[in-house]
C-alpha cells in the first residue's frame, strides 16, 4: 500500500471515495458535485488530502483544512474528512492515513490536529483514540448553521 498527497491526476479516485464518505453520513450520493469539490480544493490548495492505494484501487482518503490558534499563535489542521473503502477496512488504511496526517502536521510546525466523528461511529472512535487523539472534556463544540 501507498500513502501519498494527492494531486489532479487523483481527482477521480479522491472523488469516488468521498462521495462514499458522505453517503455513510447519510447524504445524497453525488459524484459529480463530489468531483467539483475535490477538484475545487487541490486546485484552490486550501486543503491536503492524503490518499492510500493498493496497486491501482483507492483504498481511502484524508483531507485536512487549515487554521491557527490564536492562543499559542500557531498552525492547526482540522482532520475534516477520513474514509476508508469497506473493502479496505481492517487492513491497516486508517492507521496510514492517521500516521501521515500527523507526519504532515509535525512537518508544517502545527500545534495539534483536530477531528469530530459521529456519536456512534465506535470503530472510528477506537482507532483515533489508539492513535493518541484525546476527547475534549474541557471545552464545548457550538455550530451556527447559516444555511
Amino acid at each position: 500500500m501507498e500513502v501519498y498527497q494527492a494531486t489532479m491526476a487523483d481527482l477521480e479516485g479522491v472523488s469516488n471515495l468521498f462521495n462514499l464518505y458522505r453517503v455513510f453520513y447519510q447524504q445524497p450520493s453525488d459524484l459529480e458535485g463530489s468531483k467539483n469539490f475535490i477538484k475545487n480544493r487541490l486546485e484552490s490548495n486550501d486543503s491536503v488530502i492524503f490518499v492510500v492505494k493498493d496497486n491501482q484501487r483507492y483504498a481511502g482518503f484524508t483531507q485536512l483544512y487549515p487554521t491557527f490558534s490564536s492562543i499559542s499563535m500557531k498552525r492547526a489542521w482540522i482532520l475534516n474528512d477520513l474514509y476508508v473503502d469497506k473493502e479496505a477496512r481492517k487492513q491497516g488504511v486508517g492507521e496510514l492515513l492517521l500516521q501521515k496526517a500527523k507526519d504532515y502536521g509535525i512537518k508544517t510546525g502545527a500545534k495539534s490536529i483536530s477531528l469530530e466523528t459521529a456519536p456512534d461511529n465506535k470503530a472510528a472512535q477506537k482507532l483515533y483514540e489508539k492513535h493518541g487523539y484525546v476527547r475534549d472534556s474541557q471545552f464545548h463544540h457550538y455550530e451556527l448553521s447559516l444555511l
